[in-house]
């Protein structure tokens, strides 16, 4: 039985939503509550029981590179000071027995192009690919990424990340259709990249989780551009149908766009009302304001 042991984060977009916020930072590296969405993902990997995290990086990227290395001086300063709470939340960034591997996308040509970069370091296994915009949150349940990689493997076969979605938003998805074969979970007959509400097949649309085989590669190198005049994985994983079963998966969890402003917003407040250390002090705040139309 092959074993999910690589997650790819494609992590090369230059945030233009967020601008002027993400004109010197990566947009990953914006924090929901008191995290980088980055890390949001990659303890979600983690938590699954992946053990290499590929980043897909463009040049500007350097402070996402920087997150995952040691911080030498600010780990001893912490040490030094007895912090040592502080330093377990530096150093837990990083788990020890995480390798993280860097990739430079050298082109802008969409998240299909994103994942072929990956393969060197992917190699011949299955694999996740996580989206950090998405960010899905199962307070107290397994996280999004374990629900699929256990999916995977009872099936054996590709997984995507899906829920129902305004049938008017389908131009903003991926959107899947096929018959329901347990709770759950799907096969996928037809999967369209951001089609045209009356062109939609369904309102299942595709959320930025997936567990790929390595025959994805082979596609993605002859996949033409498609929307956005892009090389779109969407289109790679219709042509790999063909040739596999495909599994959707409605997952376990809230998902916010945080790709987003609304989305972002909504995260921090959900979650941070779920916090351990601010939820009753936020709480208060919320029950203290006054709203004006």
């Amino acid at each position: 039985m092959s074993v999910i042991r690589t997650a790819v984060f494609p992590v090369a977009g230059l945030g233009t939503r967020f601008l002027p916020a993400t004109k010197a930072i990566a947009k990953e590296m914006l924090t929901v509550v008191d995290k980088p969405l980055i890390q949001y993902a990659t303890e979600e990997a983690v938590a699954a029981g992946i053990k290499t995290l590929v980043f897909v990086v463009g040049r500007t990227k350097n402070a996402i590179i920087d997150h995952y290395d040691k911080a030498y001086e600010l780990e001893t300063e912490l040490r030094l000071r007895n912090k040592t709470e502080l330093l377990k939340i530096v150093e837990e960034v990083k788990p020890a027995n995480i390798n993280c591997v860097f990739i430079r996308q050298s082109e802008a040509l969409g998240l299909g192009h994103a994942v072929l970069c990956a393969e060197p370091a992917v190699g011949n296994e299955p694999f996740a690919v996580i989206l950090p915009d998405d960010l899905i949150y199962n307070n107290g349940g397994a996280g999004c990424i374990q629900q699929m990689v256990d999916v995977y493997n009872r099936k054996q076969g590709c997984v995507i990340g899906t829920q129902t979605v305004a049938i008017s938003e389908s131009v903003n998805y991926g959107m899947v259709a096929g018959p329901k074969l347990e709770d759950k979970l799907s096969r996928v007959d037809e999967i369209v990249e951001k089609p045209a509400p009356e062109n939609a097949p369904s309102d299942q649309g595709v959320v930025g989780r997936y567990i790929l085989t390595p025959a994805i590669f082979d596609k993605l190198r002859t996949t033409e551009r498609g929307a956005g005049n892009e090389i779109q994985l969407t289109d790679a994983i219709a042509d790999l149908r063909k040739d596999e079963e495909i599994y959707a998966y409605s997952f376990e969890g809230r998902r916010f766009d945080c790709g987003s402003k609304i989305g972002y917003l909504e995260a921090n407040i959900e979650i941070a009302l779920q916090h351990e250390e601010m939820a009753e002090g936020f709480k208060k705040y919320l029950k203290g304001l006054k709203y004006t139309d």
